[in-house]
């Protein structure tokens, strides 16, 4: 018999076996937790509400969302110019200007954004008379700017290898068939390259804008009044253990809005994909 026979004769794998597996009484179990938790929170929050309290500390909580959100979207954009000229010098052939980028992204990737941030906002004001000689002083003694620096040095870094991971992704044929049109390459990395690299590199930005927002809440430490500075400038008035709870449900909404939001840029940026 036939090697081919012999392979057409052998039985076909054992289908895996339908009903309630342990895997699945576990994820039932804990989205079950998961919803009850919820309920006991929305409950507590309800029976708890506190009018007074909102009354007077919670425009502190708008203000404060307002400056966590100018400060998460000043440095997205920020960092993103930053990242084009890095994410090129990884890409490049120079070992100079690789090297340098290479260095640049290690460092930022690799260090925490509170360290990051300290090193700026701490570690730079003992060159205080150096920064003065050069006019850089007025920028570097406020806390606010400090934290747009740090964190846009930070997500440069990030965005640089999503950018360039993107780029590469899209197939060497791309290039040649742009080419072979008469297409020179400014032409075929704006027309044909970054539409492609777009796509793949959409859910890694939503990702940093989202980890962005929730990292936002250490520049508290460094005296900025975003949402968490104003929540803990409400908990040392009132010690109420309630400004903590809305603080948090504020940061979910946040959240939850940027994924729906980049969900929907997604659907409408592959609709031509599932025609």
């Amino acid at each position: 018999m036939s090697a081919a026979g012999t392979a057409l004769d052998e039985a076909p794998p054992p289908l895996p076996p339908r009903g309630w597996s342990g895997q699945r009484i576990a994820g039932h179990v804990l989205v079950a937790l998961w919803i009850l938790l919820a309920i006991g929170l929305v409950w507590f929050l309800v029976t708890s509400w506190n009018l007074p309290l909102v009354e007077k500390y919670g425009p502190g909580y708008l203000y404060g969302l307002g400056v966590t959100v100018g400060l998460v979207a000043v440095s997205i954009v920020i960092g993103a110019i930053l990242s084009i000229p890095v994410a090129l010098g990884r890409m490049s052939k120079n070992p100079v200007f690789s090297g340098l980028a290479y260095a640049y992204v290690y460092f930022f990737r690799g260090t925490p954004l509170l360290a990051q941030t300290f090193l700026v906002y701490y570690g730079l004001g003992a060159f205080r008379p150096e920064l003065q000689s050069v006019g850089l002083w007025w920028f570097f003694r406020e806390a606010w700017y400090c934290a747009i620096f740090a964190f846009s040095l930070n997500t440069a870094a990030y965005q640089a290898e999503m950018l360039r991971g993107a780029i590469e992704s899209v197939p060497r044929g791309q290039w040649e068939g742009a080419a072979s049109l008469g297409l020179h390459k400014l032409q075929t990395m704006w027309k044909v390259i970054l539409p492609q690299a777009a796509v793949v590199a959409l859910r890694p930005y939503g990702n940093e804008v989202i980890l962005m927002v929730k990292g936002s809440a250490i520049v508290s430490i460094i005296t900025v009044y975003d949402l968490m500075g104003i929540t803990r400038f409400t908990y040392s008035r009132t010690f109420d253990f309630q400004s903590y709870l809305w603080a948090a449900v504020i940061y979910l909404m946040i959240v939850e809005t940027l994924r729906h939001g980049i969900e929907w840029i997604e659907r409408r940026l592959t609709r031509h994909l599932k025609r």
